[in-house]
């Protein structure tokens, strides 16, 4: 049952990952309950207090009460994707194409009954406009999400915790969705 559940989950973040690399916006949308938070805080550089200090990455990031990239409920998340389709997100103007890169993950037990915790190591690839290099951005990280049955064999993203690898972000915006 734990291979078929690890399975089942890979399958889920690969087909996510896929909506996204189509701009398949509204689908990719209808795989967050209504009660979901997509959160990605930031991170900073943090000197170790002595050699023996384990050096956790979770004493590098912020917490809920700290300043994040993203913190958006079901509402914010259907605004922009909304406001992609205006024509007014003007960083989105060409369209970036992109490639998600979804890879090491892991499933375990959530902590309400029916919830599964998925850790899975990002990689997302953006391009726009012409010419090598004139706006390429890579942004790696890892993510953690807390899936909920959907009702129909498949899952819904309950909760999405972006942890990035980088603390100055190089790219000029972050209008793609990780």
């Amino acid at each position: 049952m734990e291979l078929e559940r690890l399975i089942a989950v890979q399958q889920f973040l690969y087909r996510e990952a896929r909506l996204l690399d189509e701009r398949r916006f509204d689908e990719w949308f209808e795989l967050f309950t209504e009660d979901c938070l997509y959160w990605m805080p930031t991170r900073y550089n943090r000197l170790r207090d002595g050699t023996g200090e384990q050096w956790p990455v979770e004493a590098e990031v912020e917490d809920e009460s700290g300043l994040a990239y993203f913190e958006d409920n079901h509402r914010m998340l259907r605004r922009r994707i909304d406001r992609l389709k205006t024509g007014m997100a003007w960083a989105e103007d060409p369209p970036s194409r992109t490639r998600h890169f979804i890879s090491n993950v892991e499933a375990e037990d959530g902590e309400a009954p029916g919830e599964i915790v998925a850790r899975s190591a990002f990689l997302a690839y953006r391009s726009r406009n012409e010419g090598v290099g004139e706006d390429e951005d890579f942004f790696s990280g890892m993510r953690e999400d807390v899936l909920r049955g959907d009702g129909n064999g498949s899952f819904q993203i309950v909760r999405r915790k972006i942890v990035p690898d980088f603390v100055v972000i190089n790219a000029q915006n972050l209008s793609i969705f990780f």
